[in-house]
């Protein structure tokens, strides 16, 4: 299944009974949002409740850690996902906000049939698709048991290890302000991991605000990788926006990079090395 739904296709498939969507917007009035104005029948995806187990000190693990797969489980089977469930995610700011990190999180859970809406609500809202206001009623589902995630993940030493031997690009999604240490508006520190390159995510997205079809985007990381070690390890500043990069190298046709969940925030965290470009 491919990783990316047009609001065309979306219309047309909406009356499926195994059509499960989520709203994973994030931010201080998400939820207030989705409470106003919602993709009829869309479920509400808490990024700091649901799709993380923040910790008191984001130095262990970053500001927003995976968390345990069994409580990952639990948090979708409340919210009636099923083996076969064909899952739609989306959020207000064309998948960067948090619906790339859930449909990473539901693929690595071992889901298959799981998209991304392209272009988010703004794109839904032009298309015409149905809106509902308030809660949503949803029978609970029922999943098996999961014992590892399936995507690939790398962890600070991992990073670490490969930037020495040079054995992988590190892409840093951020900014590029953020990235040459300008100013940093969420950590407390500016600047980047030494041996990083830096490849915004916002250059994921055209004009209208929807992802680069899969032949240009193949084209542009093709070209901006060319002569780098071919293991990617992609990372941003809590580990939620490498996943957007992480769904466009996917619909790219790539082979799936590994997630460094902790990222900028928690590599700063560590008393590690920081580069500057200013």
């Amino acid at each position: 299944m491919e990783p990316l739904i047009s609001p065309q296709h979306l219309k047309a498939i909406s009356s499926r009974e195994n059509l499960i969507i989520f709203d994973a917007s994030a931010g201080k009035d998400a939820y207030q949002q989705y409470l106003s104005k919602h993709l009829k029948g869309a479920r509400f995806s808490n990024l700091e409740k649901d799709l993380a187990n923040v910790p008191e000190n984001a130095a262990n693990g970053g500001r927003h850690p995976l968390p345990g797969l069994e409580d990952f489980r639990k948090t979708l089977e409340q919210s009636g996902v099923t083996e076969d469930a064909h899952i739609i995610i989306y959020d207000n700011k064309n998948g960067s906000n948090a619906a790339a990190r859930l449909w990473w999180m539901l693929k690595a859970f071992g889901l298959k049939n799981v998209q991304v809406l392209d272009g988010g609500l703004p794109a839904a809202e032009k298309e015409g698709l149905a809106f509902s206001q308030g809660e949503e009623t949803v029978e609970k589902g029922q999943l098996q048991k999961r014992i590892s995630w399936e995507l690939p993940l790398s962890n600070i030493e991992d990073v670490e290890k490969e930037i020495a031997a040079q054995s992988a690009t590190v892409i840093d999604v951020r900014d590029a302000y953020r990235y040459r240490g300008e100013s940093e508006p969420i950590d407390l520190v500016a600047g980047h991991i030494p041996g990083a390159i830096n490849i915004p995510f916002s250059e994921n997205l055209d004009e209208n605000g929807q992802f680069l079809s899969p032949e240009i985007l193949k084209e542009k990381y093709t070209n901006l990788l060319s002569g780098k070690p071919e293991k990617l390890i992609i990372h941003c500043g809590s580990g939620v926006t490498a996943c957007h990069t992480i769904l466009a190298l996917t619909s790219a046709g790539m082979e799936m990079p590994n997630l460094y969940v902790g990222s900028w925030s928690e590599w700063s965290r560590r008393d590690k090395p920081v580069a500057k470009e200013i």
